[in-house]
């Protein structure tokens, strides 16, 4: 049957599939399956509890102080004689071998100050002082320009207290400025 050019078909006239092929009997819903699993008298399996999911925000940067460097690098040194003792040393103390390098490399060159912890990133190429002699600067300049604008105030007021016939006050003798 034709309508306006495009063909319908009746559900009546497609091939029918055999039972099989249509679903079988190992395909279920997931009612079946909940179905099924109450029938066989089995319980549920106990709720497991659920794991905390809280995420840190943020991770924090382990730092190790000099006394504690040192004392390391002293327990390392009397474990050398054993063999595995450094790594169980290392496993226990959450530490890298790379760590071990670096201080006894700091240790060895007397840098007892590069065994503290120091402040991380660039170092700043600013001085102190150029930066309150900058801001000095700027706040000369902003407190000249202010004189100025009063100043040129002032005088339009004189000018036009002068030609409106206002007497000037007398500045007092005693007051200076």
């Amino acid at each position: 049957m034709k309508n306006n050019g495009i063909s319908s078909v009746s559900p009546a006239s497609l091939p029918v599939l055999p039972a099989a092929a249509q679903r079988r009997e190992a395909e279920r819903s997931e009612a079946d399956w909940s179905a099924a699993a109450g029938k066989t008298g089995a319980s549920p399996p106990p709720a497991l509890p659920r794991p905390d999911v809280e995420v840190v925000a943020h991770a924090k940067r382990r730092t190790f102080t000099a006394e504690y460097k040192l004392g390391i690098l002293a327990e390392a040194d009397a474990a050398a004689a054993q063999p595995g003792a450094i790594g169980a040393l290392l496993r226990r103390e959450g530490l890298y071998s790379s760590h071990l390098a670096t201080w006894r490399r700091e240790r060895r060159t007397g840098i007892l100050k590069g065994l503290t912890p120091h402040k991380r990133g660039p170092k700043s190429k600013r001085n102190p002082q150029e930066d309150e002699i900058q801001k000095l600067r700027k706040d000369n300049q902003r407190l000249t320009e202010q004189l100025r604008k009063a100043e040129i105030v002032i005088d339009v007021q004189k000018k036009v207290g002068a030609l409106l016939g206002w007497p000037l006050p007398q500045a007092d003798p005693e007051v200076t400025c």
